[in-house]
């Protein structure tokens, strides 16, 4: 029996051997492959290293407009809700506007009756005029006839006195009768009495003519009164144009075409000027910043290429470039400084923001979003 087990073990030996070979030959294929998939992933990664730089913190940010009203009042109607999307000039909320509509209607109906009463003024003013301008034509022609008969007298009468004199100097020396003497004295006496008439009736003349002008300064005052007419319609039409603003404020518009981010109030609600109502954003307006180490901002350069990696979406490869460099630190940005007061000193790397252009891609991109961004400096 023992020298069939001999047997028996003497041929298992050479079957196992043959294994175990086999065994040996994958392990060093899989070392093999292991060295060469390092080798190559080091490489790479080593290439990397001088041709690209790589930020792992990057995220994608957009211009958040904040939506806020320009007037006090309660919020009577709210007509999008997170996620919607609107369109520019769409009406997003509704303040209560039934004061600014009746401050409206008072101030129309006040421009209309400043109007009404202009209009009354012009017609008042046509009235006197047309009275006016006949009264004072006719005034100003019987002037001028009292005055022609006053010069027509004037030489007239100076005749008749110098004749006068000359019949009573002629009578004196018995050359004239008594009766020639007498009717010298009466021409004259004739001539003087039309020549005061007619002096009188050219101071009634004027004086009327006067009167006359004086009516026709009431055109004068009725013009005063419609340029003060027109403006107490001026001010009043401005006041119209602030109270229209008003009531147009009160539907408050979106500024973009763009998605709702965030509401932060209720139907009901009481606001105030610039208060924040809504958050609202550009889905097709979005770049990426990444803080890029100050010791690699040298290979940087505008219009460089940039992979872009979204952790939202491992399975996609966006791409963008370069289009602004800071000029200044991050840390400059900071709302408390870093005084070293102490005297004690650790030196901290700096970065230097570095803003990336994007396209959107069918409205995967959100502000906010974290990405990893891998910057081609050759």
């Amino acid at each position: 029996m023992a020298d069939n087990d001999e047997e028996e073990i003497q041929e298992a030996e050479p079957v196992a051997e043959p294994k175990s070979r086999a065994r040996n030959w994958i392990r060093y294929v899989i070392v093999s492959v292991i060295l060469v998939v390092g080798g190559v992933w080091g490489a790479k990664e080593i290439q990397q290293r001088f041709t690209h730089v790589y930020e792992y913190d990057a995220r994608i940010a957009g211009s958040l407009i904040t939506v806020s009203s320009r007037v006090a009042g309660w919020v009577t109607k709210i007509n999008v809700a997170e996620g919607d999307e609107v369109a520019k000039g769409q009406v997003v909320f509704a303040i209560d506007s039934r004061n600014s509509e009746l401050f409206v209607d008072q101030l129309v109906a006040q421009i209309q009756g400043v109007d009404a009463e202009r209009q009354r003024l012009r017609a008042e003013k046509d009235l006197v005029d047309k009275k006016t301008a006949g009264r004072y034509r006719t005034q100003k022609s019987e002037l001028s006839a009292a005055q022609a008969a006053v010069k027509s007298l004037e030489p007239q009468l100076a005749l008749a006195r110098s004749e006068q004199k000359r019949v009573k100097s002629l009578y004196q020396k018995k050359i004239v009768s008594r009766k020639s003497r007498d009717q010298a004295l009466a021409r004259m006496q004739q001539l003087a009495g039309e020549y005061e008439t007619a002096t009188a009736e050219v101071q009634s003349a004027r004086d009327k003519l006067l009167e006359a002008e004086a009516d026709r300064i009431q055109l004068n005052v009725l013009d005063g009164e419609i340029a003060k007419l027109s403006h107490e319609e001026g001010v009043l039409r401005s006041r119209l144009a602030q109270q229209k603003m008003d009531l147009a404020d009160r539907s408050i518009r979106g500024p973009v075409n763009g998605v709702i981010d965030k509401v932060f109030v209720d139907t009901g609600e009481y606001v105030s000027p610039g208060q924040r109502l809504a958050l609202t954003h550009d889905p097709h307006s979005i770049w990426i910043e990444a803080n890029v180490k100050e010791t690699e901002i040298r290979k940087l350069k505008i219009g460089q290429v940039v992979d872009v990696g979204v952790d939202a979406y491992p399975d996609q490869i966006f791409s963008g470039r370069v289009i602004t460099i800071g000029n200044t630190t991050t840390a400059e940005f900071a709302l408390l400084p870093s005084p070293n007061p102490s005297g004690n000193f650790t030196k901290i790397t700096q970065r230097l923001p570095v803003r990336i252009a994007i396209d959107q891609k069918e409205r995967l991109l959100r502000p906010g979003m974290m990405v990893e961004v891998n910057i081609d400096i050759r």
